[in-house]
């Protein structure tokens, strides 16, 4: 038989979890396949070479699993885990800084130097 893990603690693993009971509720809850196969089981094996399909946040993730891992080590070691059969889509840019609208003088608020000078014309009076 070949070696197995743990679904969830593959999860934490791979980090897909932050923590490894967070893993098994997110399998508890989301709608998880291995290899095609629903499963609502944390426990549920996992070996190199199965393909697990599940939501995570507004993505649904296609994973391949290329190794079972020993510990949950930085994220660059975690990359090695998996295969990302179908990566979510790049995320739209979004501009440095707005564009400042254009003010006529005299509309809105006053700019603090109006409001200095209307100041110095009230006091002169």
């Amino acid at each position: 038989m070949s070696e197995t893990l743990r679904l969830d603690k593959w999860l934490w693993h791979a980090r897909f979890a932050r923590t490894r009971s967070l893993a098994a509720k997110l399998v508890a809850e989301a709608r998880f396949r291995i290899n095609g196969n629903p499963t609502g089981k944390a426990h549920h094996a996992v070996r190199a070479g199965d393909v697990l399909t599940f939501p995570l946040g507004p993505h649904i993730r296609v994973i391949k699993v290329l190794a079972l891992g020993v510990r949950r080590g930085p994220a660059p070691e975690a990359r090695t885990l998996y295969e990302d059969l179908e990566p979510p889509p790049p995320k739209p840019a979004v501009p440095a800084d707005p564009p400042v609208a254009p003010r006529e003088d005299g509309a809105g608020r006053p700019t603090k130097r109006e409001r200095r000078a209307t100041d110095r014309l009230r006091s002169d009076e």
